[in-house]
């Protein structure tokens, strides 16, 4: 194996690695019992779920790390656990304005506005959309669709793997690798764009609630799991990251987005702890909320 053939900086390098995805599970442990004692029963699962991110990620590439061959495995684990918290995002950001009821009752006389991030930021053309349960019901289905489908798919190419179709790095129109990708590209922007208009309309109402450092950490997660691991498979499929062997340039490129987000991932579960444990006081009913902005930045 490849961990008995390191020098002596490579295996402190490793040690150190595993040992940051030790704590990150134990930071992960402590707070979910904290949570688990402290948190009202209907906010509890979720907020568990959404802590559990960056742990399951660190863990995932820590066995990835260690057990090259189980890359697409851990990679598969950790991209169905997160498709499942983008949908946890958007129900957490209902349940902290109280529900989808006392939700519809603050924005009654509101809109939605869609031309936001990632799918339509650039167009400010199109209209406002009202908050009623069923435009609530389609942002719930986009992260929902998200959570299901990519399951299927991710499980449909290991099956196609297993049988010696499904190369990861063939980026040839002939094969699936590229058509499963970009259709999981299509869902995952899909997930994005609704959690993005529902952060967009309860930022203000929530700030009470630290909900834009939150949203902030959901936002790193996705962009070091998905987009800087993509730009370095890409650098390494294109020889841009040179070989060293007995590594190719495309196991280079894994090591290389494995062992920094077993970094990234143990400073956003610290980060996470201190954003999350906080006490929050809950939002006081419609009818008491007072519409004038002065009064909006006296809210506990």
């Amino acid at each position: 194996s490849l961990s008995t053939g390191l020098d002596l900086p490579g295996r402190f390098l490793f040690a150190t690695l595993t040992l940051m995805t030790l704590i990150a599970i134990l930071v992960f442990i402590e707070e979910a019992v904290y949570i688990y004692r402290k948190i009202p029963s209907s906010k509890r699962s979720i907020i568990i779920w959404i802590n559990a991110a960056a742990p399951v990620i660190s863990t995932t590439s820590c066995i990835g790390m260690w057990v090259p061959r189980s890359t697409m495995f851990t990679d598969f684990t950790a991209g169905i656990f997160f498709a499942i918290v983008i949908h946890k995002f958007l129900l957490m950001m209902i349940k902290e304005c109280g529900g989808q009821k006392l939700l519809l009752r603050r924005f009654e006389n509101s809109r939605f506005t869609i031309s936001t991030g990632p799918c339509c930021c650039c167009c400010l053309c199109l209209p406002r959309v009202p908050i009623t349960r069923q435009t609530l019901f389609w942002l719930k289905l986009g992260t929902f669709q998200f959570a299901v489908f990519r399951p299927v798919l991710i499980f449909l190419s290991i099956v196609l793997w297993t049988n010696g179709n499904y190369v990861l790095y063939n980026l040839s129109p002939k094969g699936p690798a590229i058509w499963i990708s970009c259709f999981i590209g299509v869902l995952t922007l899909f997930a994005l764009w609704a959690v993005g208009i529902m952060f967009r309309k309860v930022r203000i109402l929530l700030t009470c609630k630290n909900i834009i450092p939150k949203f902030a950490l959901y936002q790193f997660i996705v962009i070091l799991n998905h987009l800087q691991t993509a730009v370095i498979n890409i650098l390494a499929t294109q020889k841009i990251i040179p070989c060293a062997p007995p590594l190719s340039s495309t196991a280079r490129g894994s090591y290389i987005a494995q062992q920094l987000l077993i970094m990234e991932m143990f400073l956003i579960t610290v980060i996470s702890r201190v954003v999350y444990r906080r006490k929050y006081h809950d939002l006081e009913p419609p009818e008491c909320v007072a519409e004038e902005p002065e009064d909006k930045k006296q809210t506990p």
